[in-house]
């Protein structure tokens, strides 16, 4: 096949450059809040003076309008096309924080090639992905954790089940948004889960968890600087532990956790971010259960709540991040001032009434396509109260 390239429109500037990876298109799981980490980011990249490249290939989103970035390439966010625009400009750099799982997936790549990632380091990131090097660094800062195992076929995974205890959640490794992951409470239900997984991702590796039945479940979104740890917010999920976090109702600030609950989450939020050597954000998935706190996962990137956090307590915490990830900035050199009278909630969009023959029980795959802010004065409020009261009535078996 003769390619004929025509003309490069694109002419590469002097000035010092940064990258930032978008997150493609909208899809579950991923979408319009991590273009609202772009757009931020790319503002605080032109702040310290460096000409700010974006690439992303969505239409819908303003980190692709065309007087946000310097520059805007308007391509898929594939190595290919990210390896040609990197060797055309010749940047300082890439972030990969910003445009959730998509472009964190990209980060292997980039570090194989030598091109530097702005913030974590591509094998500290790699800690909080894969589950096996991440379960043993929690061991290790003795942070408890639900015990867990690996498989590569049904019979592995009975193996492994009866070690850790039914129920048990199910899932492949690397997967954006939960996708294929299950509940499952005894051998002939791990069999089929298994069976259909592998069916639809082959040879991935599978993950077992001890499914902690009928725990609360909370999370923290923080920053961090190499010195300081800064907790932007702590959430707290009115849903039972079971329904994915992108689908369930999250409290700001928690409302039923004890303070000393609370205090564990934020420490061992500050132990992970030490151990990760994370520069700039981290989110932090826990579930509690009879008064212990348990570590569920890490997210080493701005997660889907960094925007509701940012936008509830009126902090640019995504200019924040970004000053600190380019090691322009530490959290001391800000004065954090958060303005939240009351309580804000993480409610989830369904479009349900769009997909009419899609299964509306809620579980550990996500289902929403995206997500308002309320603001309610007090716990007494009648619309939060219905929320609490109906709660554990969604997760279904």
């Amino acid at each position: 096949m003769n390619h004929t390239i025509s003309s490069n429109e694109s002419i590469p500037s002097a000035k010092k450059k940064i990258i930032v990876l978008g997150s493609g298109p909208n899809r579950i799981g991923q979408g319009i809040e991590f273009d609202y980490c772009c757009v931020h980011g790319l503002l605080a990249i032109k702040e310290c003076g460096y000409e700010a490249i974006m690439v992303n290939c969505n239409p819908e989103t303003v980190s692709t309008d065309f007087d946000i970035a310097d520059k805007l390439y308007f391509e898929p966010v594939f190595w290919e096309h990210l390896w040609e625009i990197i060797e055309l400009e010749k940047p300082e750099g890439v972030i990969v924080q910003l445009g959730g799982q998509t472009a964190l997936k990209l980060a292997k790549r980039l570090h194989e090639r030598g091109i530097r990632i702005f913030g974590t380091s591509f094998d500290d990131m790699d800690i909080a992905e894969d589950r096996g090097r991440f379960s043993d660094l929690l061991k290790e800062l003795e942070i408890p954790y639900p015990q867990y195992g690996t498989a590569f076929n049904a019979e592995e995974a009975i193996e492994v089940a009866q070690k850790v205890g039914f129920p048990v959640l199910v899932r492949p490794s690397y997967v954006l948004g939960g996708q294929r992951m299950r509940i499952v409470l005894n051998d002939e239900d791990l069999e089929k889960a298994v069976v259909s997984l592998l069916k639809h991702i082959p040879d991935n590796k599978i993950l077992i968890d001890h499914f902690l039945d009928r725990c609360q479940e909370a999370e923290i979104d923080g920053i961090f600087d190499g010195e300081d740890f800064h907790v932007m917010g702590v959430m707290e999920h009115i849903e039972p532990a079971g329904i994915h976090s992108g689908d369930s109702n999250a409290v700001l600030p928690a409302f039923n956790l004890s303070p000393l609950e609370v205090t564990t989450m934020e420490h061992y939020g500050e132990k992970i971010a030490r151990a990760l050597n994370i520069r700039g954000l981290i989110n932090i998935q826990f579930a509690i259960k009879d008064g212990t706190v348990y570590v569920i996962e890490a997210n080493p990137r701005a997660s889907r709540t960094t925007p509701f956090i940012a936008k509830a307590y009126g902090v640019p915490f995504l200019n924040i991040a970004t000053k600190v990830m380019l090691g322009e900035k530490k959290l001391k050199d800000f004065k954090i001032d958060k303005k939240l009278e009351g309580f804000a909630i993480k409610e989830p969009v369904f479009s349900f009434n769009k997909f009419p023959h899609v299964n509306k029980e809620l579980g550990p795959e996500m289902k929403s396509t995206g997500e308002a802010i309320r603001f309610i004065k007090d716990l007494r409020d009648p619309y939060f109260r219905k929320l609490y009261k109906e709660r554990s009535m969604h997760l279904s078996k």
